[in-house]
């Protein structure tokens, strides 16, 4: 045995040369246990595939590889080329059956051997393949909206920039760097395209014009052990030169009738394993190592087992035009086969997620927004159609695979947290990454604390939202409420109302049964400490004994900035003039690394701190919010709830933790392409669930907004941790303008109606959770409409 043992239990070091060399005197039962522990702590239980439609562009070829069948001579195909007419009808057959990636797979340059190719491409009006690809990539795209992913063989580096721009991702296999394999002999002899040097160079131009890219190795075509980690090792080399290279594909060779390799052994699955689990420990625990299961059928297991993460495309429409004798699995049958093996199956596009996630460096600005459009929190595919604030929509189904096994990690962080431990930053993400029959266990133990600390009856606040005026000098890029230069763009116009406005809706609020006014608005450029600190004493001395919940951070780090004192002094002034308690609003996400993108001018996540623990020293209760689902990721809701939690720990003032989905209609972000479309209904869901488990028990009020969720959404958070619904409103506008089609108003006989037909009791609360008084609920339920 070799003297340079490798260190099992070093899991996720990087291997120099030398150590993946030495993997070659490994026992195989070792290698493949590490490898999977090293794939656990980069992709955790999450197996991932795409659903494509492939679409084989052309079959001709100017290479003769002695395994393929895939390639043509012209006069064994019918045309040289699919027409537009052809390649259009197979992709909208992908897109009615829910494929998000077209993949495109041709032959390479045929037009350089055959002449049928060089007059079908004049007959086409084009002037070589690559530019006739170019044009089919981006009909697709426009007209069907599926991403293309293409595999054009060997590019130059005009060719990969033309292709870039209509294109997610691009692949060429590598196969091998063994040049023998180009001798008389050898499987490639007579291919020039397959000459490792050239597949390199292709490979490199890709990574510095920075191209999402797939590779892979092709086992079993002549080529030794020693020589696929000399492979692996190049593309690696190449990877951390440009950070290109999304996944590593290993490719076992098959033999096929009618070709020269016919008769040639195929590699068995052991040899597969062992290839694998090679790739896995040389590339580490982030990149993506795929096999395709159609080459290994039944062999889920023993795949999983080598320390894969991912099954590549799969098409529930076309077969596998390369290996035309392997039929792609049911998906639903690969999701059951993987949920055996512990794992769960999840759906990508052809652009992996880290490459999603920053399209900016890695996609063309045509293509951006789509991919955005496209995506989940996690840069996963979005594999359902809800929408924050759109009206008479059917919520998403929850599907829990049939062969689905818990975690026990999980159980056990569910038990803390029901327990009231701290939970640490990677149990919180933990929770948010649920999925599958996951989800049920985070939502069942959201309830069951709930239920504990809450008891079965649901509160709610009659309340009227005065937004006292729409105009603001700050540039929050989803903001669609405020009105600056780019109002005509947006709903509404720029409005400011004057104190008797303010007034007279604060008294019409009171004598139809409000208990509170929530006042909250643009920052006005005119606007200093002085305006606030008038429009409460207004407020008060009209309606004494109406409850004055009002302005959000951002106003009294501003109201105290323009009056050169400390927010203390600025505070205890509101106090004095009346103010009851703060709105936790202003935060959208706490995370400065989410603000410097989403609110650069706003106050940052301390300044937002520094007024909610000043106020909460000052006997000030504030309520607690996150407006999810745009830019920011599960990490960054984790380190929000975290912070909050911190500070809950050390004040106790926040009365309420309030989620508010991200709503993207008519948010300027959306609009210039730079955001997602608001969580997925999964996300929506779990944040509620997440924040009962994450909060216990220091914050004992989860509130989910009617206005993002509607009435069927509500219904569903109050299973999922939820005891409080939220104000009445009577008028809502700040997530109208945002393109909600929630009403403005749910009366108290709507919200008890809604609690009612769920089994729910109701209660009418005051701002900081007491019981609303006999006399202010029956005002509240005998008030005239507004009109």
């Amino acid at each position: 045995m070799n003297t340079m043992m490798i260190n099992i239990g070093a899991m996720a070091s990087r291997l120099s040369e030398a150590e993946a060399f030495a993997l070659l005197e490994q026992p195989q039962d070792a290698l493949l246990a590490r490898a999977a522990a090293v794939r656990d702590t980069g992709h955790g239980r999450l197996i991932s595939y795409s659903r494509k439609v492939f679409i084989p562009l052309t079959q001709l070829c100017r290479d003769v590889c002695h395994y393929c069948t895939f390639a043509k001579a012209p006069r064994n195909l019918g045309a040289a080329y699919l027409s537009p007419a052809e390649v259009l009808e197979i992709a909208r057959q992908g897109k009615e059956a829910g494929c998000k990636e077209a993949l495109f797979t041709l032959g390479d340059k045929p037009e350089l051997r055959y002449a049928a190719a060089r007059k079908a491409l004049d007959d086409l009006g084009y002037e070589c393949t690559l530019a006739y690809l170019r044009a089919m990539a981006e009909m697709v795209f426009r007209e069907t909206g599926l991403l293309p992913h293409l595999n054009p063989g060997i590019m130059d580096t005009d060719e990969i920039a033309s292709l870039r721009e209509v294109s997610v991702s691009m692949g060429i296999m590598l196969e091998s760097v063994s040049p023998r394999l180009l001798e008389r002999g050898g499987c490639h002899h007579g291919s020039p395209d397959k000459d490792p040097t050239v597949r390199l160079a292709t490979i490199e131009e890709a990574g510095r014009q920075k191209v999402p890219f797939t590779s892979g190795i092709l086992i079993g075509i002549g080529e030794t052990r020693r020589e696929r980690i000399e492979s692996l090792l190049a593309l690696r080399d190449l990877n951390d030169r440009y950070g290109h290279v999304q996944e590593i594909i290993i490719q076992n060779f098959r033999a096929k009738p009618g070709t020269r390799m016919a008769d040639a052994p195929e590699p068995d699955l052991a040899d597969l394993q062992w290839t694998i689990a090679i790739a896995r420990l040389i590339f580490g625990p982030d990149i993506s190592i795929q096999a395709p299961p159609n080459l290994s059928a039944g062999c889920t297991s023993e795949l999983l087992a080598s320390g894969l993460n991912d099954w590549g495309g799969v098409s529930p429409v076309t077969p596998d035009h390369v290996n035309p004798e392997a039929p792609w699995p049911h998906l639903d049958h690969l999701a059951d086969d993987t949920a055996s093996c512990g794992k769960i199956l999840v759906e990508r596009l052809g652009i992996y997620p880290r490459f999603a996630e920053d399209g900016d460096q890695w996609l063309d600005a045509g293509l951006r927004s789509q991919v955005l459009d496209a995506i989940d929190a996690d840069g996963l595919a979005r594999t359902d159609d809800w929408f924050p604030g759109i009206a008479e929509q059917t919520l998403p189904r929850q599907k829990r695979t049939p062969n689905f096994i818990k975690d026990r990690a999980l159980d056990r962080i569910l038990d803390r947290a029901i327990d009231g431990s701290d939970l640490r930053l990677p149990e919180i993400e933990r929770l948010l990454a649920a999925r599958d029959g996951e989800i049920r266990q985070v939502t069942r133990a959201a309830d069951t604390l709930r239920r504990r600390v809450c008891g079965d009856t649901v509160s709610y606040v009659v309340t009227r939202n005065i937004n006292y005026t729409n105009i603001c000098y700050f540039k929050c890029r989803f903001c669609a409420f405020s009105k600056g230069k780019m109002s005509e763009n947006l709903r509404g116009r720029p409005y400011d109302l004057g104190l008797d406005e303010i007034t007279r809706r604060a008294k019409e609020a009171w004598d139809r049964g409000a208990v509170e006014v929530c006042l909250q608005g643009g920052i006005h450029p005119n606007y200093t400490g002085r305006t606030y600190l008038e429009i409460l004493k207004a407020i008060k001395s009209e309606v004494p004994g109406l409850h004055v919940h009002a302005f959000s951070p951002l106003e009294i780090h501003q109201g105290a900035q323009t009056l050169g004192i400390p927010i203390a002094a600025f505070l205890e002034q509101l106090i004095d003039a009346g103010l009851g308690s703060l709105p936790g609003t202003a935060a959208e996400v706490l995370d400065d690394e989410v603000r410097a993108r989403l609110c650069p001018d706003k106050i940052n996540t301390d300044e937002w701190f520094e007024v909610v623990d000043t106020a909460h020293r000052l006997g000030l209760k504030t309520t607690a919010t996150i407006m999810f689902g745009h830019i920011d990721q599960p990490r960054h809701w984790a380190r929000h709830l975290l912070r909050l939690r911190e500070q809950q720990q050390r004040t106790g003032g926040f009365s309420e933790f309030v989620p508010l989905p991200f709503v993207h209609m008519e948010a300027p972000i959306y609009l210039k392409g730079g955001s997602r479309r608001g969580p997925t209904w999964r996300e929506a869901l779990l944040i509620h669930a997440v924040a009962r488990l994450t909060l216990n028990p220091l914050i004992t009020n989860i509130q989910a907004s009617w206005v993002k969720l509607g009435p069927q959404g509500l219904a569903a958070c109050l299973s999922a941790g939820v005891n409080d619904i939220g104000g009445t409103l009577m008028n809502e506008t700040i997530t109208r303008s945002a393109g909600a089609e929630h009403g403005q108003e749910m009366t108290p006989e709507a919200m008890e109606a809604l609690l009612e037909k769920l089994g729910r009791p109701s209660r009418q609360r005051t701002t900081l959770y007491g019981n609303a008084t006999p006399e202010r609920r029956q005002a509240s339920l005998t008030a005239p409409a507004i009109i």
